[in-house]
Order: C-alpha cells, then structure tokens, then sequence
C-alpha cells in the first residue's frame, strides 16, 4: 500500500484555525488619514444606542459575512460603511496579524488610508464620534498593562476518572494581556489597544 498516494487529496489542504467556524470571525480596517497635516490613525466611538459595546473606542470593523470576497474585503465593506466611503476612496496597504482571543473571536486587521478626508460621513446609527490620533503622539504614549489569569471551570459531571490525576491534574496556565492607551480622556483597551499596540511595533 502507498501510504502517501492513498493521502495525496489533503496536498491541496490550506491550513487555517483549528475549529475557525465555532468562532465569531471579524475583520477591522485602521485608517491612516491625512489630518491637519499630520498623519493620524482614525477611530470611532461607538453610538450609545448599540446593544455591543456601547460607547467604545474601536476601529470601523464587524463580522464576517458569507458574501464577502475573503477577510480584507470585509474589512474595507465594514469601515465604506460606518464612514460614509465608497471602495474606491479607502486603499488597502497591508494585513497585520491575527488576533485569535480565548472566548472563541478571531479579528483580521488590515492598514489602509482614506485618500480625502473630507469625504468621510459616518453612520449616526454606529458611530458616536470620528478620533483622529496623530501617530507621532501614539509612538509616546506608554499604555498600562495587566495581565489577567484564565482559569478553566468545569462541569460536575467533568469525566476527571479519565485523566491522569483526575481532580489533582495540572492544568496549564493561560493568560490574557490588558492594555490601557490613555489619550485626551479617551480610553481605547481590549481588542482594539492589542491591534493597536502590535500595528506601533511593526512602523517603529
């Protein structure tokens, strides 16, 4: 028998996530935009009104649909329409890396500019309010940042009698890491701060 003929079908596999489609799949797009002669990374507050994350800093993004092309499409669909912008106005620069969070989210951001700024007419129904944060002052800004511990917590009727150990296991430890960017009485934390703060690594 030829092992590798009999498995040749999985050459063509393209390696993802492992159980991606149990998650909640989303992609962001951070504008870099020409504003008051400074190039400034552009953020949303969120609308009040919204049941998720009301009153939030975030960058224009959202869930991933069936319709969208791949992950860099959705990214620009999401911020076309949260600023008001059509596909040709928003240029695509590069992707960064993927943000797969403990509670079952994978986040695909994408750098982009906005060519005029001037065009940008945000959605009163998802956005409060645009920021426009120059980079220069982003670079100094020292973010506060904890780390806070995961622990699993199971079920009674947990099989523990089918590990070694059972209730005595060692369990790995996981962490999640919290950062804090304090700017002009604003707070942007979670999600949006850790793409935030790799996207400053990568142009430093």
């Amino acid at each position: 028998m030829n092992i590798s003929e009999r498995f040749s079908y999985l050459q063509n596999h393209k390696p993802g996530i492992l159980d991606q489609d149990t998650y909640f799949r989303s992609a962001v797009a951070l504008p870099l935009v020409d504003y008051r002669d400074k190039i400034c990374l552009l953020f949303e507050k969120r609308a009040a009104s919204l049941k998720k994350q009301p009153g939030e800093i975030c960058f224009p993004g959202g869930k991933i649909e069936k319709s969208d092309r791949d992950e860099a499409a959705a990214a620009l669909r999401e911020c076309c329409e949260e600023l008001g912008l059509e596909s040709a106005e928003i240029e695509l620069i590069a992707p960064l890396h993927v943000l797969v969070q403990p509670f079952k989210q994978i986040i695909y951001p994408y750098l982009c500019t906005i060519k005029d700024e001037s065009k940008i007419k945000p959605s009163a129904d998802e956005v409060d309010s645009l920021i426009y944060i120059p980079l220069e002052e982003l670079a100094t800004i020292v973010p506060i940042h904890k780390q806070i511990e995961l622990k699993p917590q199971m079920p009674e009727d947990y099989p523990y009698e089918l590990i070694p150990n059972g209730k005595d296991y060692s369990w790995l430890k996981a962490y999640d890491q919290h950062y804090f960017y304090l700017w002009h009485g604003y707070t942007i934390w979670g999600m949006t701060a850790r793409i935030l703060r790799h996207l400053l690594t990568k142009i430093k």
